[in-house]
């Protein structure tokens, strides 16, 4: 029996690529707080002299952080968290001084009226840890940090705006990473079709219903990408793109609930044991359309090409010329492959209508 190599040692144990993607990945998060907590530590410095602008540097790199979601209006609803615990601390200093129990209102303070204004829990947690900064630490003027607050939250959303964090490249990554695991899916169900592998189409139907997550982080990026591409004077081109990338998730969505439902029946189907090669080619032409589309995410002239091999698989689904016994089990799970193909057809830029039509009657 023929062997392979297994690497071991300390290789195996240490990889520095993840932390590396890691890296690139935060570089524009990174490039954005720098600037903007050097610009309001700055300004609050050297312009209004006020000696140690804590706040402003802690405001503007909470506010900004390295999460996926950089909108502005997240960006604006942290910073308004974090003022209103400012604000609760510094009214309570003044009026009652520091002290244990200052600090404990303080905080319940804070977090009440935090839970009150909104729903997010990261708003009450910002507000709290922002009060609890200025009952701690002892300022020479009231409200002196309160103007620091302000002046971070400032330099957070004018650097969200002008120092944008690459939104398209954030979202076309995403969308590719959909798609690979999209193609994964597919070809599980295709070789749980070709040999009429329940266990195998088992494993499929689990791919396919983890795409959902993908989709979703599709979204929060779309969502993101196209708030800041409204307000940064620098990503106005970038809007009909991130436009077109929004009309492909839709359909991509439909497509990833309808490759479910035929993950579904494909376990049905193979219940008997009985390969269905008809079936397993006619998904797997339908995943090298879904590789097109995701070409197109960087390069919108392989949207035609996606369309045309599409379209032509499209035009074969009629479930009952393909079956020969015409047995429910495989009339059901053909005809589950034709709202795929539209869907991926919208996906690729036709309209819904003309998608329809590419099919057979039936």
């Amino acid at each position: 029996m023929p062997t392979t190599s297994v690497r071991v040692g300390w290789r195996t144990r240490v990889d520095v690529r993840p932390g590396l993607a890691r890296i690139r990945e935060s570089g524009p998060g990174v490039l954005q707080i720098i600037v903007a907590a050097g610009a309001a530590y700055a300004f609050a410095h050297f312009v209004l002299g006020h000696a140690a602008p804590l706040l402003a540097v802690t405001v503007t790199i909470s506010s900004l952080g390295l999460v996926g979601d950089a909108r502005p209006r997240r960006v604006l609803e942290t910073v308004v968290g974090m003022i209103v615990g400012i604000l609760i601390a510094e009214l309570i200093l003044v009026a009652a001084g520091t002290g244990w129990w200052q600090l404990v209102a303080t905080l319940a303070a804070s977090l009440l009226v935090a839970r009150f204004l909104s729903p997010q829990a990261g708003f009450a947690i910002a507000a709290a840890i922002q009060s609890a900064i200025v009952m701690v630490i002892p300022a020479n003027a009231p409200f002196l940090r309160l103007i620091d607050g302000v002046i971070g939250g400032v330099a957070a959303l004018l650097v969200t705006a002008l120092v944008p964090r690459r939104p398209l490249r954030t979202v076309t990554r995403e969308g590719r990473l959909l798609l690979s695991a999209f193609g994964d899916a597919s070809r599980t169900l295709v070789q749980a079709l070709h040999r009429g592998d329940r266990v195998r189409a088992e494993r499929g139907l689990q791919k396919a219903r983890a795409l959902q997550g993908l989709i979703d982080r599709w979204s929060v990026a779309l969502d993101s990408g196209r708030a800041i591409a409204r307000i940064s004077p620098f990503l106005h081109r970038q809007r009909a793109e991130l436009h077109r990338h929004e009309r492909i998730r839709t359909h991509l969505d439909l497509a990833v609930r309808n490759l479910r439902v035929i993950a579904r029946r494909s376990v049905y189907a193979c219940d008997d044991g009985r390969p269905r090669p008809v079936a397993a080619d006619l998904l797997n032409e339908l995943a090298a359309g879904a590789r097109l589309i995701s070409d197109s995410l960087d390069d919108i002239s392989f949207e035609p090409l996606a369309r045309e091999a599409l379209r032509a698989v499209a035009g074969r689904l009629d479930p009952a010329a393909l079956t020969a016994d015409g047995g429910t089990v495989d009339v059901t799970l053909l005809a589950a492959l034709r709202p795929l193909a539209v869907d991926l057809l919208t996906a690729a830029g036709m309209p819904a209508a003309e998608a329809r039509a590419a099919l057979p009657r039936t």
